[in-house]
């Protein structure tokens, strides 16, 4: 009899091993089908996991961080499957969930521009339609492994959702870089979100490069908290390149390097270049809700 212990507490009991997404269908049609991973002692895992031992077990389904990151996750595999088929000689690189949405790097034949970013977009929604599933290889406790998204394999960092039909909230956004080139894109739960994230920011938060994307987007995080639409700009771009940018458009921008990293602080300046100094996380929150920004 194998004993599986839910996160709220409550005890099943099976005669037989069963996988992640056949115990959520014993709790629920509604919840099997919002699965997109499970966590079983505390490790995430595939819905195809196999639970062959006493375990406690909670469902992971997108409206949990965890959740969200592993749709992201998927669309960059979905998003290298569609480079492939618009694209067979493209070399593929590195893969990963970045911020709010995710990325991979290619090596072309070609530099691609925004029209081919707009092919590649919608192949990637002609693949999530297909509902096709994402089934890993080799059934083991490690994370990473090779996965199979109907006749395409790639080597990614796991879990991945049972099937790209819960993909449906995401979009291309960037094309960045020579060779390799790396495309952008985000990703959310349902299409509220997405429309969300592309309504305008009050504040801009730009990275100086890779190092610091995870500490940006906490900040990120932070402010949205505090009633701020805030946005991350966390490509691999020079930093001048992307505050030109967002200067014509974003009133606040806050700039993060090293420095403000390991201290635990950041740089703010207006659009128009005034320069507000470093400021910690909590203080800009407060300054941005005592000037009319933060709603709440």
């Amino acid at each position: 009899m194998i004993h599986i212990t839910l996160s709220d507490g409550s005890l099943r009991e099976f005669d037989q091993p069963l996988s992640v997404y056949e115990l959520a269908a014993s709790i629920g049609p509604g919840l099997a089908k919002a699965a997109v991973a499970g966590r079983v002692d505390g490790v995430l895992v595939d819905c195809e996991f196999i639970l062959a031992a006493d375990a406690r077990v909670s469902i992971v389904t997108p409206q949990e961080p965890d959740g969200l990151e592993i749709l992201r996750r998927s669309c960059a595999l979905v998003l290298a499957m569609a480079v492939k088929q618009l694209y067979p000689k493209a070399h593929l690189q590195t893969g990963s969930v970045l911020g709010d949405g995710f990325f991979h790097e290619f090596e072309f034949e070609r530099h691609l521009n925004l029209v081919d970013l707009a092919a590649i977009e919608a192949r990637m929604r002609t693949l999530a339609a297909t509902n096709h599933s994402i089934r890993r290889r080799a059934m083991s406790a490690e994370q990473s492994s090779s996965y199979h998204l109907g006749d395409f394999e790639c080597v990614s960092t796991g879990p991945h959702v049972p099937a790209t039909r819960v993909l449906q909230a995401f979009a291309l956004d960037h094309i960045s870089g020579t060779s390799p080139q790396r495309i952008y894109g985000t990703c959310w739960s349902c299409q509220e979100e997405l429309d969300n994230w592309r309504a305008p920011p009050h504040v801009m938060i730009v990275s100086m490069d890779d190092r610091q994307a995870e500490y940006a987007q906490s900040v990120t995080e932070a402010l949205r908290r505090s009633g701020v639409r805030a946005r991350a700009d966390l490509r691999n771009e020079k930093v001048r390149h992307k505050i030109r940018e967002h200067s014509q458009q974003v009133p606040y921008l806050v700039v993060i390097g090293e420095k403000e990293k390991e201290g635990g602080f950041v740089s703010v300046r207006s659009r128009t270049g005034e320069d507000f100094g470093r400021m910690a996380v909590d203080a800009v929150c407060n300054w941005l809700r005592s000037i009319g920004i933060a709603s709440v």
